[in-house]
């Protein structure tokens, strides 16, 4: 399948018209309805109802107009910014990160950086840690922001901020009213584990601290994606170990409680590469550090109470 195809039958389901697209196109109607064809024996389905006075999408292609706009429409965007960079109009600066950390300072970090500078164009990218480090070296981002200490001589790392983790529990859970869980009780709970892969993750972390500890929990379920966990957790499938950070998702039906451990924090790591010296990068370095110290204050003043004084 060539991208030609996609626009040929974009324009003949937006047209409702083989002669009226052809038209738009500046081509001829045979060679269009050739292609669709060819589209259709390529996929193996039937997008267009042919045989009716009016053009009519089948259910197939109904669904091939919808994801294959957003496609071209996105492709569209990547195209003018390249030639945005090529003409040197604006920079880019690419940040990748691990969706847990959304529920931190880093929404707020990546907003700011947004609005530093008109000239830099920020590009973000969901993806785990090590994913991240491939990216840094292939120049695919600029900056990582994981939770897993990997070593690799060509990349910097910088530990912003140790962030507790809290046990997600149903609600109605008999744990769930308790002011802290002890490990042991945690272990002995049937465990969701996030996310399945790739490893290593956060998965191995959370692991490694109960091994740690003298325990290991029995998992009863993978999920890849934090929110499948949770979901999974509401559903009465188990708990699992979240960053206390996620707890502003305010779901009715989780309880997030301290875990008994000082020893059971996930850490946010900023990762770069070692030969990259733009002013932009050590802005958005300093900014970061800024960012995570003022939340750990608040997250620690935040669980101090007045019997802790």
């Amino acid at each position: 399948m060539e991208l030609r195809h996609l626009r040929y039958f974009q324009a003949v389901a937006q047209e409702g018209s083989f002669t009226r697209a052809a038209v738009r196109l500046h081509i001829a109607q045979p060679p269009l309805s050739r292609q669709i064809r060819q589209l259709e024996d390529e996929l193996g389905v039937t997008l267009i109802e042919r045989g009716s006075r009016a053009l009519k999408l089948t259910e197939a292609g109904r669904f091939l107009l919808e994801q294959s706009l957003q496609l071209t429409a996105r492709l569209d965007e990547i195209v003018q910014g390249t030639r945005r960079l090529g003409r040197h109009e604006r920079g880019w600066f690419g940040i990748g990160f691990v969706p847990s950390t959304l529920y931190g300072f880093v929404p707020e970090l990546i907003r700011r950086l947004r609005e530093a500078d008109p000239r830099i164009e920020v590009g973000l990218a969901e993806m785990t840690t090590l994913p991240q480090l491939e990216a840094l070296k292939a120049g695919r981002i600029d900056v990582g922001i994981g939770r897993i200490l990997l070593d690799d001589p060509a990349i910097e790392r910088r530990v912003l901020m140790a962030e507790p983790l809290v046990a997600a529990l149903p609600l109605r859970h008999p744990l769930a009213r308790r002011r802290r869980v002890g490990i042991a009780e945690l272990a002995a709970q049937p465990f969701v584990l996030y996310p399945a892969r790739p490893r290593p993750n956060y998965a191995d972390h959370v692991l490694g601290l109960f091994r740690a500890a003298g325990h290991t929990p029995r998992v009863v379920q993978e999920a890849n994606e934090l929110q499948t966990a949770i979901g999974l957790v509401a559903a009465g499938l188990g708990v699992t170990v979240v960053p206390a950070s996620v707890h502003r998702l305010h779901r009715a039906d989780i309880a997030h409680v301290p875990i008994d451990a000082d020893t059971f924090v996930s850490p946010v790591i900023l990762s770069y590469r070692k030969d990259d010296h733009s002013p932009f990068l050590a802005d958005a370095i300093a900014l970061a550090v800024q960012l995570a110290n003022a939340e750990a204050t608040g997250a620690k003043q935040a669980t101090t109470s007045p019997s802790d004084i």
